[in-house]
């Protein structure tokens, strides 16, 4: 099972530098799982860059794949996360659920590098 981190997400719609990476685990929805936060993320930046209607799309194409909501469960150990590798909340709440799945990580974020069950490209 795959997690883009929402970077990566912005970097494929984008068409950036690193959109390749991403392709692979972005491309293969069987097997790709997107926490709910990254919903948030990508919207958000989107809705700000490019208004509503691209948003809307953006996040459709996110939820082609398995949605993971955020429970009590997931809560905790992010916050577990976020203290111990002092990562922020979003980050911490991604990681969470990048283990919890047995999922590896698609990442940019160099606040990742480092963890374990991450594939880190720079930007």
């Amino acid at each position: 099972m795959n997690i883009v981190d929402s970077s990566g997400w912005l970097e494929y719609f984008a068409d950036g530098p690193n959109a390749e990476f991403f392709a692979p685990a972005i491309e293969d929805t069987a097997a790709l799982l997107v926490p709910a936060i990254s919903l948030f993320e990508v919207f958000k930046r989107v809705l700000q860059q490019r208004g509503e209607s691209d948003a809307l799309q953006a996040v459709a194409i996110m939820a082609q794949a398995e949605v993971i909501e955020l429970n009590m469960t997931l809560a905790l150990e992010a916050a577990r996360i976020s203290v111990e590798a002092k990562l922020p909340m979003a980050d911490s709440i991604i990681l969470a659920t990048t283990w919890a799945y047995g999922a590896t990580l698609w990442t940019q974020d160099a606040d990742f590098k480092g963890q374990t069950a991450v594939r880190y490209v720079e930007k």
